[in-house]
């Protein structure tokens, strides 16, 4: 049989198989970076992509806030200007009233009784004046009960300036009110 050295040829076939499994492991080397590169730039633009979208999510942010900072300010303007039309109401409805105390202050008082003062703080009128007797004061007392422009009268002093017990100073207090209007007897029904 003939010598044949087979060892060579195998040598030959591992160096082949060698740079074939180098080669094969560079490809896979280069296709996991490749890869690995193309899924870093993905992500990245996806992230790009989602500042870009917050950004202008925030932008919209703060003009909202401006425009919640105006509505805010119009708010606030229009609860004063509320508040004034309420005040220019209240009064523009007791403008009348101080004609109608007045001219029931006038109705109500008896004969022999006379007013020297009166002073108006808030609802409250503080009237004073002399009597010839407290009798007349009572009246006067009963007659503001009964009004309509004037109601729960209350005597604060009272004090006889005459020896014989006939005249009298005296200080009263009355609450001014309006009468009740048709809508408002209407609701009490």
């Amino acid at each position: 049989m003939a010598n044949i050295n087979l060892l060579p040829w195998r040598e030959e076939l591992r160096k082949e198989q060698t740079k074939q499994f180098v080669s094969m492991m560079g490809l896979a080397l280069l296709l996991t970076a490749s890869i690995l590169v193309l899924i870093h730039i993905n992500v990245a633009g996806m992230i790009s992509h989602q500042n870009g979208r917050n950004a202008i999510l925030e932008k919209e942010i703060k003009q909202l806030d401006i425009e919640l900072q105006k509505i805010q300010g119009l708010e606030d303007t229009k609860s004063k200007l509320l508040s004034r039309m309420e005040i220019i109401q209240s009064l523009q409805q007791k403008r009348p009233q101080i004609v109608h105390l007045f001219d029931e202050i006038v109705k109500t008082i008896p004969e022999g009784l006379h007013i020297t003062g009166i002073k108006q703080a808030a609802d409250n009128v503080t009237i004073t004046g002399v009597a010839e007797s407290n009798g007349r004061v009572s009246a006067y007392m009963r007659n503001i009960d009964a009004s309509d422009w004037m109601t729960n009268p209350r005597l604060q002093v009272i004090e006889s300036t005459r020896k014989d017990g006939r005249g009298s100073k005296f200080i009263l207090i009355a609450q001014q009110s309006a009468p009740k209007t048709d809508k408002e007897n209407a609701e009490e029904l």
